[in-house]
């Protein structure tokens, strides 16, 4: 079981998105040299709060500031481009940093409605993920054809398909490709998911099935320091749900929420390893005999960048001592 890093380059209140870029780039970096397997960013668009919306972009700024950790989409948004540009840029960063780029692909647009349809210009009404899906790897495979993506013709970009229902847990397995569920901010059907992933997988990509389990995962000296911590998450989220989307808060009390709106921040962050060392390992325990993931990715939305860093070492002292009891 591998451990890796998912980064949503949150912008904190009081700071700006060239501050939440240049922290992206030290968690990287504090990432590779604790050992995490690879880092992740994700595209997400119109959101004061989140500065990877241009995710290429900022794979290659995290890529070119690292020597060994993959670096890659958690995920791209299909439907806001065309296959072709996908391939491009990633066969791009794949020439520029052989052998440690990765391409998650979902299918949500990763934003509002409003703001789908400014990237999309034209929506088509039919859901052509899956042949897109194929297109990509089409391109980025050695194959012949009429139209070339140059770079990517033959980088063969690792494919990952991402979701938080079974749509994509099918598709995953129809196509032999690995599977990341969203768990960090929608774990209802996550079981049922990763059953079916497992249950329908045919070999394609890989030969056996690969899972990823998404948790939210803060860290601190202690369990209630953590929660403070975890705190600008929770009320960050029950604002979105109220429509009030902004830059991630500092922690503070969550009793001036609307009940339901906290309720519902609660449950779509269930999925979470919360506390000291000791707590977030036994909670990592938990989900890893629960799910049986060959991997698990974190997320931790804190707002001051250097307890951010501490948090990515305590999780990692967390995981590498449940390794080891795994071992013994």
């Amino acid at each position: 079981m591998k451990l890796s890093v998912l980064d949503l380059c949150p912008v904190g209140e009081g700071f700006t998105a060239a501050d939440a870029l240049a922290q992206t780039v030290r968690g990287a970096q504090e990432a590779e040299a604790l050992g995490y397997h690879r880092y992740w960013l994700a595209e997400h668009h119109n959101m004061p709060g989140v500065a990877s919306a241009a995710t290429p972009l900022v794979i290659q700024h995290v890529a070119a500031q690292t020597r060994t950790i993959r670096v890659g989409a958690g995920g791209i948004m299909l439907p806001n481009h065309a296959p072709l540009v996908v391939a491009e840029q990633f066969g791009t960063l794949a020439t520029l940093f052989p052998g440690r780029i990765d391409l998650g692909l979902g299918r949500a647009p990763g934003t509002d409605g409003r703001t789908a349809m400014a990237l999309r210009r034209h929506m088509a009404p039919e859901d052509s993920f899956p042949g897109d899906v194929v297109e990509v790897m089409g391109y980025l495979a050695d194959r012949d054809g009429p139209v070339q993506a140059v770079p990517g013709r033959g980088t063969e970009v690792p494919v990952t398909i991402l979701g938080s229902s079974l749509y994509g847990a099918q598709l995953a397995a129809y196509l032999g490709l690995p599977f990341a569920f969203a768990s960090h901010f929608s774990p209802a059907l996550l079981e049922e998911a990763l059953e079916t992933y497992r249950a329908t997988f045919r070999p394609g990509r890989l030969q056996a099935p690969h899972a990823t389990v998404a948790v939210g995962a803060v860290a601190a000296a202690t369990d209630a320091e953590a929660e403070r911590l975890r705190s600008s998450q929770v009320l960050a989220f029950a604002r979105l749900r109220l429509g009030r989307p902004g830059k991630l808060p500092p922690p503070g009390p969550l009793e001036g929420l609307p009940p339901e709106a906290l309720a519902g921040a609660r449950a779509a962050l269930a999925v979470s390893a919360v506390g000291s060392v000791a707590t977030v390992r036994a909670r990592l325990a938990e989900i890893a005999a629960r799910h049986r993931p060959d991997e698990i990715i974190v997320a931790g939305m804190i707002h001051d960048p250097e307890a951010r860093l501490a948090s990515l070492r305590l999780v990692m002292e967390a995981f590498s001592g449940l390794s080891q009891a795994r071992a013994a």
